[in-house]
This record gives structure tokens, sequence and C-alpha cells, in this order.
């Protein structure tokens, strides 16, 4: 277990080299920063200073190994835009992207393994019908356009929900949170469901996949050979084996949920990281967007490591493998 925990440890490593390496790189060519933080009537002579000033004339192996350097104490430079300081910016920022990317995976998980279940146990059933329809249509539509279709629905037309921005929030430490107020859990809700339904979808058609596959197999046969009633053998034994599986799905999901929370937080005005990294993008702010990368990649990295954990711990035949390569 130690020596499987190192070695994925050393590859999160290498892939947060790798990430940080590709964003720095990418970044340096998205447009002039200068150009975003001084007026047009600025002189020549004080935009060459103030690039010199920020290292920008610098070869790009050597701004990267500078910010590499910064990045190890903790250090991830000032935004060209607004001149704070990129950890403090991403710090009031983060708490509003996982607290929607939680909520989002948190009802995908309760809605869409119930409903995987019930349409691989009663595949013929209206019901699984319909829920098959609705996974199709999860699937098939853009995230931003489900999103302004409920804006318009719940927004205008019904007035029932708040349609932009997080709501009232509450301060606990350097951690704010808008699922203590009213306000703060009816602005959650359409970007919620408009990031969690995708991944709602998945989750169901995987774990409905996975039932029928598990339910044709001999154990289960030999379980029902047994005098075992249905519910012991769907619940105890088929739906035990179909979730090793999916839990590992929803690790990734989440932290895909985490990543690609962009265009969801652009829908609905939400103030997370990801509506920073496109203001970020309109202002050619290189330390926001490489850092927002770093930070993304961080998260995806940790939620993989801990999902391999997981899944090593969960599934005896992964320990049984490695204890048959030791041997032989």
């Amino acid at each position: 277990m130690i020596a499987f925990a190192v070695r994925r440890f050393i590859q999160a490593i290498v892939v947060l080299l790798a990430v940080s390496l590709i964003a720095f790189v990418m970044f340096k060519y998205v447009g002039d920063p200068i150009s975003q933080m001084v007026g047009p009537e600025t002189p020549i002579d004080q935009r060459e200073a103030l690039r010199e000033q920020l290292g920008l004339n610098d070869p790009v192996p050597l701004q990267f190994m500078h910010y590499l350097g910064d990045v190890v104490q903790g250090n991830f430079g000032r935004s060209f835009r607004t001149g704070l300081a990129v950890d403090r910016v991403l710090l009031e920022r983060i708490p509003a992207t996982l607290e929607l990317a939680i909520v989002a995976v948190l009802y995908a998980v309760v809605a869409g393994i119930p409903m995987g279940v019930y349409s691989g146990l009663y595949p013929d059933r209206w019901l699984s019908k319909f829920f098959q329809t609705v996974s199709l249509i999860g699937i098939s539509l853009p995230t931003f356009f489900v999103g302004v279709i409920l804006i318009y629905i719940f927004g205008p037309t019904l007035n029932l929900l708040p349609t932009f921005g997080r709501g009232e929030v509450v301060h606990i430490g350097f951690w704010s949170t808008g699922l203590l107020t009213v306000s703060g859990l009816k602005s959650i809700i359409l970007p919620a469901f408009t990031l969690g339904m995708f991944q709602l979808t998945l989750i169901m058609r995987l774990v409905r996949s996975e039932m029928l596959e598990v339910l044709r197999t001999d154990y289960i046969k030999f379980a029902r050979a047994r005098g075992l009633s249905n519910r012991a053998v769907n619940f105890g034994h088929a739906l035990k084996n179909t979730l090793v599986p999916v839990i590992t799905v929803i690790g990734l999901q989440l932290g895909q949920v985490i990543a690609f929370a962009i265009i969801t937080e652009a829908v609905f005005q939400w103030p997370g990281m990801g509506l920073l990294f496109l203001q970020a993008i309109q202002f050619a702010d290189v330390p926001v967007m490489s850092t927002y990368l770093l930070v993304v990649a961080v998260f995806f990295v940790a939620i993989n490591l801990v999902v391999d954990l997981l899944y090593y711990v969960i599934d005896p035949r992964l320990r049984l493998d490695r204890a048959v390569a030791q041997g032989g």
C-alpha cells in the first residue's frame, strides 16, 4: 500500500511540473499584458521599463525557472490587471467554485445512482425508458444552452430563483459559503443543476450498464440458486460490485467539474475561479491564468490520487494481483 501511494505521488509531481510548464509557455503568446496595464498614450520608454521590471524581456526558460521557484515558495506573483497577489485573488474565488462543484456532484450521485439501479433492474418499464430519454437529453444538450433555458424559465418567466451571482454568503475564517443563507441556497440551485446534469446522466448510464452486466454473471446466478432474496442479491451482491468502477468515475468527474465549471460560472455570473480565468484571458493576465491551471491541476491530481488509493482498498483483486506478481 505504501509503495503504491509513493508511486502515485511521484507521478502526480511529474504531472504538475508538466502542466505548469505547458500553461506558462502557452500563455506567453495570448497577448501583450503591457498593453492592458497602460494606456495607448504611454511612451515607449515607459513601456519598456515596465516590461523589464516584470521580467518579460528575459528568455522564456529563465522566466519559467523564476516562476517555478516562486511557486515552490508559495509566491504566485501579482495580477497584471489588478496588482493584487494572485494567491489572494484565487483564495477569494476557490470557495465558490468548490461549493458549486461539490453540490453539483452530490446531486448527480444522489439522483444518478438510484436511477441507474432502477433502469438496470427493470429495463423494460416505462420509468426506465423515461430515465433513458432524460439521459440522452442531458448528454446531448450543451451546458450553456441548459443554463440559458433554466434562466429563462425560472427567472423572468416564473420569477422563482435567482439567475446570477452567489447570493448572501457567510464568512467562516478564510472560507465563504452561501449554503448557510436562504439566498445562497436559492442561488446555487440553477448553476448546480446545470453543472451536474451531464454528470448525472453519465453516472446513471454507467450504473445501468454495470448492473445489467453484473446481473448476468455466474456468481449472481449461484446466489439466486442458493435461495437468497432479490433484495439481498440485487443490493448485497450486484450493487456492491457495480459501485467499484462507479467510485472511480465519480472521482474523475469531480475533478472535471472543478476544471470545466468555467462555462456555468460565466452563464450564471458565479464568482468562482472559472469566471476569474475568463476575465484574465481578456486582459492577458498571465500570472492569474497559469496559476489557475496549476491550482486546477492540483485538485485534479489530488482527487485522482485519492480515487486510486480508494480503488486499491476497495477492490481486493488489485492487492491479489500485486501479491501474485511479487511472489512470481
